[in-house]
């Protein structure tokens, strides 16, 4: 499955178009993580913990999506938009969606 951000694949032909597809994953931040990221957010520098849970919900965002091209017999999916959102009362709460075109290639 090919997944890009581009309207089209350089040497291939899209011959059909099989629809929009979504992935979406909605991931708590644990207890631990939130200590720890409220620690590095005091002493400055980077959250290893927070940057290692949105690169686990983007990878399974982008992971539902292409299942869910291939369900639809596609073979890559194109023009494909990532969204980051907090969510609950006390933005504990990750939302990543992956949306993009399910196409078939020549």
């Amino acid at each position: 499955m090919i997944l890009t951000t581009t309207p089209t694949i350089e040497g291939r032909t899209i011959t059909e178009y099989k629809g929009v597809v979504f992935g979406e994953v909605i991931a708590g931040v644990d207890f631990l993580k939130d200590i720890a990221a409220s620690l590095r957010n005091f002493v400055g520098g980077r959250s290893a913990s927070y940057e290692e849970e949105l690169i686990n919900a983007r990878a399974a965002a982008m992971g539902e999506m292409s299942d869910r091209a291939k369900a639809k017999g596609a073979d890559a999916v194109v023009g494909i938009d990532i969204d980051y959102e907090v969510l609950g009362s006390n933005n504990g709460m990750l939302m990543v969606t992956a949306s993009g075109t399910a196409v078939k290639l020549g």
